[in-house]
């Protein structure tokens, strides 16, 4: 299965749909994105489409609604969960301002501190 974001305003992910592959195979056989984009188009009469990977090989991140789609970055980008997390220019991940703690417990990120704590 394939699966497209459609892209409203802001360029905001609102909704995530799979379709079969064969949809996207031209007369060759290769799988095209734009053959997908052209499918749903007729098929929902929306016509802002962007495929994306469940196992980011490409777009970084396979997209969710609420995710942004970067042009620049040609990636989905999570929604920011703190005022503190810095983007990640690499993964197009959001990461906390301290590393999380490598020791094999569970933690939860507490906003106010900025620092993680230990979850019991």
């Amino acid at each position: 299965m394939a699966s497209f974001a459609k892209i409203g305003l802001n360029n905001k992910v609102i909704e995530v749909l799979s379709i079969n592959n064969e949809v996207l195979r031209d007369s060759n056989g290769v799988e095209q994105e734009n053959i997908g984009i052209d499918f749903l188009t007729k098929l929902t009469g929306w016509a802002i489409w962007k495929q994306t990977s469940y196992n980011g090989n490409f777009r970084k991140n396979h997209a969710g609604i609420g995710y942004t789609y970067n042009e620049d970055r040609d990636a989905f980008i999570p929604k920011k969960p703190f005022n503190s997390w810095i983007l990640n220019e690499t993964t197009c991940q959001w990461e906390a301002p301290v590393a999380y703690p490598n020791d094999g417990q569970r933690y939860i990120w507490n906003e106010q501190n900025q620092s993680w704590i230990l979850i019991e």
